[in-house]
């Protein structure tokens, strides 16, 4: 960027040519030109694990699949989930945490949203049924940036086959909830399976099986390390940062208070968890989950000087913002008073990126998100235990170990609300 341009540069990545577009007016140009310049776009490989054959990628149906999955993930829609996030928090807890000495933050979180997507998505419940889902899902979400060579052994056979179980694991539930709706529309499960189901195109037809299979599997993808890697900045901050952890933890118990002990969340406590969410919006700023995204340009176009020819791949990057003193002073320091009132200028802050192809999950993540530091803030505390461990980048960020570990100090109570108080030897940093 010093030697050519602040803008743009040129690079090659999965053998194409590519365009990084860096900044805000950047980000702006490309959120603003979805479907006229450029439209969303993954490299190949990532495609045929996910929907077997770029053959099977119709274009028309996963268009209309995205606005049914806008749709079911839009804030209306998610507040009458909150309440089974915040359960599924409280279970996770008491079986994955409590008993333990030490657990590993980073892979229980995985295992919390993983659980929480076939929950919401796909309604399932059993942890058999799951772990089959989990246990394939790894293959692939390990081995979707891997070199794409389809010989046995290799990180991307081992994704391929991992995507044809899924797959199948979920045609098996399009039969059976077919088979359900056919019966009882009134019984059958408010998913996001049920969801696309009952969809139609424009001619009246059902969605593709395939596509639905391929979309779902795309979100499991998109929505998995995103979110556990946004709730572990979250830990990683409010155990370097204890003034910030003593103002969470303030808001939080004033919520917790206020409801009985057996009450759920709900809307009104989330919206309540204004400082909690600049923590997190803080958090995700240092360390985004989501590194950017590509798109295809459809048509020649010629932005500062330089003309980026049809059919080359553009990539948008939050580094080029987030870390950058022009918006953000002292870009290093952790401030979550930066997202006070309007917040940061527009195109700036992007981890869930901007404009007609903006992350249809970001209002999911932020309850993810806000529950889980709840459920968190309210039962423990916490301290890294390597405290100059690296950070990763590959799909999300991630810490180079992978895991943290909590050990067991004593129990305290606050008037009537009991706060287990536990020394967090933390790995990421």
């Amino acid at each position: 960027m010093r030697k050519y341009s602040q803008d743009l540069f040129q690079t090659s990545l999965f053998g194409e040519n590519l365009a990084v577009l860096c900044g805000a007016s950047r980000n702006k140009f490309l959120f603003s030109n979805e479907k006229k310049y450029v439209t969303a776009w993954w490299p190949r490989s990532i495609q045929k694990v996910v929907f077997e054959s770029e053959e099977s990628y119709d274009n028309n149906d996963s268009t209309k699949l995205r606005s049914l999955v806008v749709e079911f993930l839009k804030p209306e829609a998610l507040q009458h989930f909150i309440a089974i996030m915040d359960s599924m928090a409280k279970e996770h807890l008491e079986i994955d945490w409590c008993p333990y000495k030490q657990v590993k933050i980073l892979s229980l979180s995985l295992k919390y949203t993983f659980a929480l997507a076939c929950r919401l998505f796909m309604s399932i419940t059993d942890h058999n049924h799951v772990k089959t889902f989990s246990d394939a899902f790894n293959l692939v979400k390990a081995s979707t940036v891997s070199v794409p060579i389809n010989i046995p052994g290799t990180a991307y056979n081992r994704a391929l086959k991992g995507g044809k179980v899924i797959r199948q694991e979920i045609f098996a539930l399009i039969k059976e909830r077919k088979k359900e709706l056919a019966e009882n529309k009134g019984t059958v499960a408010h998913d996001l399976l049920t969801h696309t189901l009952l969809a139609s195109d424009e001619k009246g037809r059902a969605l593709d099986e395939m596509v639905i299979a391929g979309n779902i599997l795309g979100l499991l993808i998109a929505s998995h390390d995103t979110t556990s890697s946004a709730i572990t900045s979250v830990l990683k901050y409010l155990a370097e940062f204890p003034h910030v952890y003593n103002l969470v933890l303030q808001e939080q118990v004033e919520i917790a208070r206020s409801k009985g002990p057996k009450d759920l969340l709900n809307w009104d406590d989330i919206k309540k968890m204004k400082y909690s969410w600049n923590v997190a919006c803080q958090s995700m700023r240092l360390l985004s989950p989501a590194q950017g995204a590509f798109r295809e340009v459809i048509h020649d176009f010629t932005y500062k000087g330089f003309t980026i020819p049809k059919g080359w791949k553009t990539f948008w990057t939050v580094h080029s913002t987030h870390k950058n003193p022009k918006y953000f002073p002292d870009p290093e320091k952790f401030d979550p008073s930066r997202f006070e009132g309007n917040g940061p200028a527009p195109y700036t802050f992007v981890p869930f990126g901007g404009g007609p192809r903006m992350c249809a999950g970001g209002e999911y993540a932020r309850l993810q998100t806000l529950v889980y530091m709840l459920n968190v803030v309210t039962r423990f505390k916490w301290e890294k235990a390597i405290p100059d461990e690296k950070i990763t980048y590959q799909l999300s960020s991630i810490p180079v170990n992978g895991h943290s570990s909590l050990e067991v100090d004593d129990n305290l109570k606050i008037e009537n609300f009991r706060i287990i108080d536990i020394v967090f030897h933390y790995i990421c940093s």
